[in-house]
């Protein structure tokens, strides 16, 4: 048994997005760095850094649009798991994460921006979830969220900035 072999082992009780179907078998990533199986519903990715984690539903069609373990998400490094608050669930993964609500959908958070908003309670803090992913022009970056957004640029860092309410 691998170690996908394992983890399918310990969630397949919960049924879909883990039925295995026809055709699913494990296979290398053509990054030669792990393995991976899809499942009906599901898929479950294996690296030597990560371990064996699963990426079901919203998340992983928005994983996949980021390029799957080649891109620069690289390797789930948690499975999907609920937010405190009830409402969202999310994946890290070794370069950012993705979180997901009914309202907002799937979006992706990385690198400093990331790092800002988890400095500041997550989805916890005054901004909430993302409602995009990071956008950039020029040397400047940015993602929205709920209720502000946080721009960074390389002379300011990353900067988190409250939404004004429209009358």
């Amino acid at each position: 048994m691998t170690a996908i072999d394992d983890k399918w082992a310990q969630i397949q009780w919960i049924g879909p997005p883990f039925d295995a179907g026809a055709g699913s078998h494990e296979g290398p990533n053509p990054d030669g760095r792990g393995s991976s199986r899809d499942f009906v519903n599901g898929s479950i990715y294996w690296s030597q850094e990560t371990g064996a984690h699963e990426v079901h539903g919203d998340i992983r069609i928005k994983y996949a649009q980021r390029g799957g373990s080649g891109g620069f998400l690289g390797y789930p490094a948690t499975d999907e798991l609920g937010c405190p608050d009830g409402a969202g669930r999310f994946n890290h993964f070794q370069g950012g994460s993705v979180y997901w609500t009914l309202q907002t959908g799937a979006h992706e958070v990385h690198g400093a921006i990331r790092d800002l908003w988890a400095s500041m309670g997550w989805e916890n803090s005054f901004l909430g979830y993302p409602t995009t992913d990071e956008i950039g022009t020029g040397n400047s970056r940015s993602s929205r969220f709920q209720r502000g957004h946080v721009s960074w640029s390389p002379a300011e860092g990353a900067v988190a900035h409250h939404s004004t309410p429209i009358d």
